[in-house]
């Protein structure tokens, strides 16, 4: 069909109205027409691109009404990582804060300081490449994030193209995702309405709606976008300061928290704070604290960074809301590791936008500290508005029938002993191969590639397993059959057959690996390593004391008691004796020679080795009674260097250690 140019001209026409209508109704906050005029615009848009399909494009505003509901969201690697900020909780620390930058930069400037309110929402990096939206990623862990694209597009004020002369080749705009007060009271009360459950508080409703997996869902609910800086940048200069950033942004077309300033010093920092503060109530979104940002892009660089955080930047949390309620019962909860946490079971109250019925009391010496009772009225915090936490008991209402806490000294789950370390406040379950608590991820580290290696039994298999009840510990495992593993879902025959074929190989292993596959605390692969080469066989080791244990290298009192306790828990026992009768076997291991010239020495392997796997030649080492360690230090006797060795060996050069080659390694376990 030919389309005259009137037709083509009239839809462009139409979508540089709609686009500048919606940026200045969304993110401007200066409506041009009425809702009428722009309901009359965008059906006159709608009903041409029906008309003319060919005229269709992805940046129309018509198309921010979602795809095909998804699966699952795929995992995108951040090309910049998005940093988290540390955080201050007084205006001493802020103070503080300001003192370390001048001290930094050796000077006594005042500094000019960019402040934004921290707004209590999700992050996103939005990638726009010649101009046109392509990618959205949520933060996620900083380094990879969940694709969310599909769900961003439908967001109003996220422009789907960036406007300008001056638009780069590759942009990543960040920002913060979240639903304004009044889109949230109106959603709820639509919710109310369909008899739906209510959205808490603001920030979880943008969290469940941009998590949608069909993203017309997210088309429907009010969310909206705050950018706050930039990430990857290609085909412009960097602005700089982090006000020009933000300029550019809204030049380009993006949303820009109105109540962004530009500061000088920290006296006008902590005014912008207190300021903020008090309108905090009736700002037209949640927040939780402002961020303070050094401006200048070249003092950014020259401050840099300090582990996943800038040292140009830190956010203020305002303190924590607080209300007072009883403890109706204090129970302890059996986490994955073993560790036993006592959980106040509290009576429900409203803090901080979120109805709170328990608090973390983190450990047995945190409940004497505070003195907390069954039947105490207590203070209870969101600290950080995440975690609930107990702050205080108030004691003049304690009633006289309050009842003490006592840790049970068997696991509440599996009944083995609880133990706790001298010097450490964490109390553990013993029962590790056994306990409930602890089965999913003591089976995955059993069946992990450096303890028995079971060839096709990954974590998502392992968690299937024990949720269908047909595994408990590891070695219901052996005692499967092909028939069983082929019921599962997504399990054909072919696979279950190979995974027969590798439980089957999996019985052939090494003394060192079947001690470090149990899982025993804090016995990593040199510790088994050196508990095989010492004790030889499994009853040497299992009726060993504490005292003979401390005499083997690198076993010290609290790794001694860990081992000892084990094999004194009959559920541990039950386990072993099942899994060598399902035929799990090794050679007996050699001792360690007292004349070894490695005994004792710290090795380090860097680089690709021609003649043996990494693995290899690390195994070859600990049987000379050498350490071999996975970062070079001062305590590093030798780096074993071989092809394309990188960093490590650079280090080892600075700090002065032998650096030997692979021949050297070859004639040691020669």
């Amino acid at each position: 069909m030919t389309i005259s140019t009137e037709i083509i001209e009239r839809v462009e026409q139409l979508r540089a109205l709609i686009n500048r209508y919606n940026f200045l109704y969304y993110s401007a906050d200066e409506p041009e027409v009425t809702d009428a005029q722009y309901d009359r615009l965008f059906a006159e848009l709608k009903q041409l691109e029906i008309q003319y399909p060919q005229l269709a494009a992805a940046d129309s505003p018509t198309q921010r009404v979602g795809a095909a509901p998804l699966d699952k969201f795929a995992q995108i690697t951040h090309s910049m990582p998005m940093l988290s900020l540390d955080n201050v909780f007084d205006e001493e620390e802020l103070t503080a804060f300001n003192q370390r930058v001048l001290d930094r930069l050796n000077s006594r400037e005042i500094i000019t300081y960019a402040a934004e309110p921290k707004l209590d929402g999700l992050a996103i990096s939005i990638r726009y490449e010649n101009g046109l939206l392509v990618q959205a990623a949520t933060r996620g862990d900083g380094a990879v994030g969940e694709d969310v694209t599909e769900n961003v597009r439908t967001i109003r004020n996220v422009p789907l193209k960036l406007n300008g002369s001056n638009v780069p080749e590759v942009v990543e705009i960040r920002g913060e995702i979240f639903m304004p007060k009044s889109g949230f009271e109106k959603l709820n009360q639509q919710r109310l309405a369909n008899n739906e459950k209510l959205f808490v508080n603001p920030r979880n409703a943008a969290a469940g709606s941009l998590r949608q997996l069909d993203s017309a869902v997210t088309a429907s609910r009010p969310l909206a976008l705050f950018c706050y800086g930039l990430g990857e940048l290609q085909g412009i200069e960097r602005p700089a300061s982090h006000t020009e950033a933000i300029q550019m942004i809204r030049e380009w077309g993006g949303a820009i928290c109105p109540d962004i300033e530009q500061l000088q010093g920290v006296d006008a920092c902590l005014h912008y704070l207190h300021q903020l503060g008090e309108r905090r109530a009736s700002l037209p979104y949640d927040i939780d604290g402002v961020v303070f940002k050094v401006d200048n892009a070249v003092l950014q660089d020259r401050l840099g960074f300090v582990s996943r955080a800038p040292r140009w930047a830190i956010a203020y949390k305002f303190p924590a809301q607080e209300e007072s309620t009883q403890v109706l019962d204090i129970e302890v909860q059996v986490g994955r590791t073993g560790a036993l946490t006592p959980v106040a079971r509290l009576q429900p109250v409203f803090v901080g936008g979120v109805t709170v019925s328990n608090a973390t009391l983190h450990n047995e010496d945190e409940v004497r500290r505070k003195d907390v009772r069954i039947g105490d009225t207590v203070i209870i915090r969101r600290a950080g508005d995440v975690i609930p936490e107990v702050v205080q008991v108030v004691t003049e209402q304690r009633p006289a029938d309050a009842i003490e806490f006592v840790m049970p000294v068997q696991c509440p789950v599996c009944g083995a002993d609880v133990e706790r370390a001298e010097g450490e406040a964490v109390a553990r379950c013993s029962g590790g191969l056994f306990c409930g608590a602890q089965r999913k991820e003591a089976i995955k580290h059993f069946a992990s590639r450096k303890a028995l290696d079971i060839d096709g039994l990954g974590d998502k298999l392992v968690e299937q397993l024990v949720d269908a009840e047909l595994i408990k510990d590891p070695a219901d495992l052996f005692y499967l059959t092909k028939q069983q593993f082929a019921a599962l879902e997504r399990m054909g025959e072919k696979s279950a057959t190979n995974l027969v074929t590798a439980l089957e190989q999996a019985k052939n292993t090494r003394f060192a690996r079947f001690l470090y596959a149990l899982g025993i605390r804090e016995v990593g692969e040199a510790t088994a390593r050196s508990l095989a080469l010492h004790f030889v066989t499994l009853d040497k080791l299992t009726a060993a004391k504490e005292d003979e244990l401390i005499e083997i290298e690198d076993v010290g009192p609290i790794v001694a008691h860990h081992i000892y306790t084990f094999f004194q828990q009959e559920h541990n026992l039950d386990v072993i004796r099942r899994l060598l009768a399902a035929g799990i076997r090794w050679p007996e291991e050699k001792p360690v020679y007292a004349d070894s010239a490695l005994a004792g020495k710290s090795i380090v392997l860097t680089g690709t080795l021609e003649s043996l796997s990494r693995s290899e030649a690390k195994e070859k080492l600990l049987a000379l009674g050498a350490k071999v360690a996975g970062s070079v230090s001062a305590k590093t006797d030798y780096v074993v260097a071989g092809r394309d060795a990188g960093s490590k060996l650079k280090k080892a050069e600075t700090l002065g250690i032998e650096v030997v080659d692979e021949a050297t390694l070859i004639q040691w376990i020669s």
